[in-house]
């Protein structure tokens, strides 16, 4: 008899836990169901933070010539860290791999600030928030070059190379240039783009692609530790737009910032700069990537970085690099 009932008892046992469990599900639909749908700025990878205020306008800039074959430009933006929003200069990188293209970041707003969408490489450029950043990159795509094989062919009616190092050009004028100078930098919000994302550039999202290689690490973390480059400090006018070559341990960022009287902010760790009395133009030869003496572009004319233990000399090979265009969108081949 004692067992009869050690098994009626146990049978409840399982039909209280069936009925625990069932609720717990229903509970679940419920709450999956009353979640919101995503907003703009979540239909993105590598959603951030919130901020609470929007980032300052796009600079307009020139683009630095491209010094190495295969190089894929990858446009200036506004970044944040713990002392604000602070500028991540332009500059030339190496794709991860042959055929991959650079979709840049983009800030959108939602219901809770403004975040960040990361950038990322695939083999086509999705969407990016409808920003005009510039040199190729006019709010939609990007068509500063495209990919034969595992050779990058560059369009010299958008984008700066040196004719000597580089030949894999072309010209297409056909293609839209966005010459607009207000640069808005953000996606949704009050006085924000209103683009939407098109069914195309939501698949380039859900397909393969890959996040910032080490090399654009380490350009944004050098960046981000350069006080001229906080929006705080230079009212949204960078002194260092854009740079030839990223920023590593051999080539700090050092910024001029726009104040009376202007002033010249180093990091602690910068390296001491040589400067000139008088702005100079100045080309690097085509040497191996990394070496030498980087490239920079400045707002304001600034002399070259020469490396004190290098002697300077002028290079035949300048005569032929492409002159750097005034205008992002202005390039030789027009």
């Amino acid at each position: 008899m004692s067992l009869v009932l050690v098994f009626e008892h146990h049978l409840k046992g399982i039909n209280i836990m069936k009925t625990f469990r069932l609720l717990l599900f229903l509970v679940a639909a419920m709450t999956f169901i009353a979640l919101p749908v995503p907003s703009l700025a979540q239909v993105s990878i590598g959603v951030g933070i919130n901020v609470g205020n929007p980032p300052p306008p796009i600079p307009v800039y020139a683009q630095p010539v491209a010094l190495e074959p295969n190089d894929i430009w990858t446009p200036g933006y506004w970044a944040w860290g713990p002392g604000g929003y602070f500028w991540v200069p332009g500059t030339w990188v190496e794709a991860p791999q042959y055929g991959y293209l650079w979709t840049p970041g983009y800030w959108g707003a939602s219901a809770y600030g403004f975040s960040f969408n990361s950038g990322y490489w695939g083999t086509s450029v999705g969407f990016y928030g409808g920003v005009n950043y510039g040199a190729g990159y006019y709010g939609n795509g990007y068509v500063g070059g495209r990919w034969a094989g595992n050779v990058f062919r560059y369009n010299t009616f958008v984008t700066n190379v040196n004719s000597r190092i580089t030949r894999n050009v072309y010209v297409d004028r056909t293609v839209f240039v966005n010459r607009s100078p207000i640069r808005i930098a953000y996606n949704g919000g009050r006085g924000g783009l209103t683009v939407r994302p098109s069914a195309g550039q939501l698949a380039i999202l859900r397909g393969p692609h890959l996040g910032l290689t080490s090399v654009q690490r380490e350009h944004i973390l050098l960046a981000g530790q350069d006080r001229g480059l906080f929006a705080s400090v230079n009212h949204g006018r960078p002194g260092e737009l854009a740079v030839a070559r990223p920023f590593s341990s051999s080539n700090r960022p050092v910024t001029v910032v726009h104040r009376a009287p202007a002033a010249v902010v180093r990091h602690a760790l910068a390296p001491i700069v040589h400067r000139a009395a008088a702005p100079v133009v100045h080309r690097a030869a085509p040497a191996a990537r990394h070496a030498g003496a980087p490239v920079v572009h400045r707002a304001a004319p600034v002399a070259q970085r020469v490396p004190a233990t290098v002697a300077h000399h002028p290079d035949p090979a300048a005569a032929h690099a492409a002159p750097a265009p005034a205008h992002p969108d202005a390039g030789p081949g027009k």
